[in-house]
């Protein structure tokens, strides 16, 4: 069973067919959830090999006709349309910067059969962090220069023998990043090549001893911004026939 046939089936549970049959002539429910899906989609924006982030702040635009229909069925919508977006998300392997949030808005510009739908892109909705991962634990990049190390005074202790004192730094600039060997005794490894400076690529590992180090670029909330002018698709219902 298709995210679709799943979110009409709830649909049915909340709405009685004879208030359903109102939407004969308009936007059915079903095509703004098609609509969600397609956004996503879209919008999609891929962060590194294993993370793709997708926009989490949506505005359905739609006639008054329809938004007066649509909003007759409450709360009953919004949680299907909630639920649709976030196992579609799911199924892709598609990550939120926050929350998703969707709302319906009447838009006298629009004739009945026609929705648009604003998106907040992935690109206005977060900012970026650099942490080192170890075993499992991340180490937030919290400082320029960051020092790993055998030594107590390092910024990121590694119980290894086979590390020095301080043995290799990296460097974070918000957007980019470096390591460099600190002129340690056994050399420090990137992606399995001996290196004394290089740059960090997202999910590359560094190893330093028996201890291997992941970098990692994640995404972090960042305050709301106005969706980008490219971020907004239209659809006219009467024209295409229904979005798959």
């Amino acid at each position: 069973m298709g995210l679709l046939d799943s979110f009409e089936k709830g649909l049915e549970r909340a709405v009685n067919s004879a208030f359903a049959k109102t939407f004969r002539s308009g936007i059915q429910p079903v095509e703004i959830a098609s609509a969600l899906r397609s956004e996503l989609d879209k919008q999609a924006a891929v962060v590194s090999r294993d993370r793709i982030l997708a926009p989490n702040t949506f505005t359905v635009r739609l006639s008054p006709t329809d938004e007066t229909h649509m909003s007759g069925l409450g709360s009953a919508l919004s949680d299907e349309l909630h639920t649709l977006v976030t196992k579609h998300a799911k199924a892709q392997g598609y990550t939120f910067a926050g929350p998703v949030s969707i709302t319906l808005q009447r838009d006298d510009q629009l004739s009945t059969g026609t929705l648009r739908v604003d998106s907040s892109t992935a690109v206005g909705r977060v900012s970026w962090r650099g942490v080192l991962e170890i075993d499992g634990t991340r180490h937030p990049l919290v400082k320029s220069r960051t020092v790993i190390g055998r030594g107590s005074d390092a910024d990121v202790t590694i119980a290894d023998s086979g590390a020095s004192r301080k043995h290799a730094e990296v460097l974070w600039d918000g957007e980019r990043g470096m390591v460099r060997d600190m002129n340690s005794t056994n050399g420090t490894k990137l992606d399995g090549q001996k290196i004394s400076e290089a740059p960090l690529a997202a999910d590359s590992t560094i190893t330093i001893g028996r201890t291997d180090i992941v970098f990692r670029v994640v995404a972090q909330a960042a305050p709301p911004k106005p969706p980008l002018p490219d971020a907004t698709r239209a659809y006219d219902i009467r024209e295409q026939g229904p979005l798959t």
